[in-house]
């Protein structure tokens, strides 16, 4: 099995929820416990489906084309965010603004109805590249937990440090960092 690239998909598919986390909790809001499983629940279910098409599609090719195909797909993802990322307007302000969209009532937290959009935007960083990490043969199911635990503890250590590291570089470049992460997953799937 791939354990090695099974949590490193769950890590990179959560540092843009570190860096939410990071950015409600030097802004004093809440994000509690059940509205941290809705988002989670939602890259799961992305994670899960995205793999299981990409497991579909490596079916009808041998298996060492699944996962050289797989692992270059995840190699483009992330040299294409790496591009994307660097181009953009700064990951803070971006996170920044996401974070005053989400909370709608201003109330300070995050209810679980506010969750599901924010979940959803949180969701789409696991569809492309665990498409190419179902092809590559990767366990959706497992893989699917994976983002789902590290969902959980990224946005929980993330308001717990927002108040400290907001404005630091792991909050400036956390999508840098996953985009890095994802193509040392494309290299070992490619390798492995």
């Amino acid at each position: 099995m791939h354990w090695l690239t099974i949590a490193m998909i769950g890590i990179a598919a959560n540092l843009d929820n570190l860096g939410i986390g990071m950015t409600f909790g030097a802004r004093k809001v809440h994000i509690p416990l059940i509205s941290s499983l809705v988002i989670a629940i939602l890259s799961m279910i992305a994670t899960c489906l995205s793999m299981l098409l990409g497991h579909y599609l490596s079916s009808l090719l041998p298996a060492y084309w699944g996962n050289l195909i797989g692992g270059l797909m995840i190699i483009t993802l992330g040299v294409w965010g790496l591009i994307s990322s660097l181009r953009k307007r700064s990951d803070s302000d971006i996170i920044a603004q996401i974070a005053d969209d989400k909370d709608k009532n201003k109330d300070q937290v995050i209810s679980w109805v506010e969750s599901f959009s924010l979940g959803f935007a949180l969701s789409l960083n696991c569809i492309a590249s665990s498409l190419g990490a179902g092809a590559s043969g990767v366990s959706p199911w497992f893989t699917a937990l994976s983002v789902g635990f590290f969902s959980l503890v990224s946005i929980d250590i993330g308001g717990r440090m927002g108040k400290r590291i907001a404005h630091s570089w792991l909050g400036k470049y956390s999508e840098l960092l996953g985009c890095l992460l994802l193509i040392a997953i494309g290299c070992y799937e490619v390798i492995v």
